[in-house]
């Protein structure tokens, strides 16, 4: 269970705002107001005005989502690499190397990604699904398994 934390007025306006537009209420009052214009478009003979009502209220409300949906990711992001960072810190063979990696060049990452794909390649030569390498100890583990073998 979550503890209460005391968090800025945008924080839990935002955390309020994420809630409620991700919600089926949302969804229906949305549906509703296009459904109450679609409806006042003969009442207002389909003016260019009752055009720009709908128009500028979707694009000043999908402005604002798009900042509001962004700080939701950052956020549910943030609380993901922190999970996966104590998970990596408590397992006492995982790699420290992974904690914080997100922080790295696309190059790096490129060059971890080529480790794996090493590991990966090992792996489908075992035939085992379920065993698994660490970076360090990938290709020493996979040659003792070849000599061990009749």
């Amino acid at each position: 269970m979550p503890t209460k934390r005391k968090n800025s007025f945008f924080d839990r306006f935002s955390n309020a705002a994420t809630k409620f537009t991700g919600s089926s209420p949302a969804f229906l009052i949305a549906t509703a107001i296009v459904l109450i214009w679609a409806i006042t478009g003969p009442i207002f003979d389909y003016s260019e005005t009752w055009q720009l009502v709908i128009n500028t209220g979707t694009t000043i409300i999908t402005f604002l989502m798009v900042f509001l949906i962004q700080k939701a990711q950052n956020k549910d992001s943030k609380a993901i690499q922190l999970k996966l960072n104590e998970l990596i810190a408590s397992h006492k063979e995982a790699s420290n190397r992974m904690v914080d990696i997100e922080y790295l060049s696309e190059a790096e990452l490129d060059q971890f990604h080529k480790f794996y794909q090493k590991i990966a390649d090992l792996a489908e030569k075992e035939n085992d699904i379920h065993h698994s390498h660490s970076i360090d100890a990938a290709k020493k583990n996979h040659s003792s398994k070849l000599k061990s073998k009749p």
